[in-house]
């Protein structure tokens, strides 16, 4: 009984009702395609860089701080 009243549920929709589900369903799945392509993009973006960067370090890169005083007391005036 339950197939014989899903079935004239189905039967009774409209074309205009189909169309436009069909095309709700389609903008939201191209709307997530870019949003995946969006992440996508960003995130490659920022391994291709991050890898440029390591690629082009000098030996300076190593000892960013060793001529930096970090002293705890600069400018309190002890």
């Amino acid at each position: 009984m339950t197939t014989e009243s899903e079935t004239l549920a189905h039967a009774e929709e409209t074309p205009a009702e189909v169309t436009r589900e069909r095309s709700t369903l389609r903008v939201i799945t191209w709307f997530s395609v870019g949003m995946a392509v969006a992440a996508l993009g960003i995130y490659l973006g920022h391994e291709l860089r991050s890898r440029y960067k390591f690629k082009r370090r000098t030996p300076y890169d190593f000892y960013a701080n060793a001529g930096e005083c970090q002293a705890g007391e600069f400018g309190v005036g002890i």
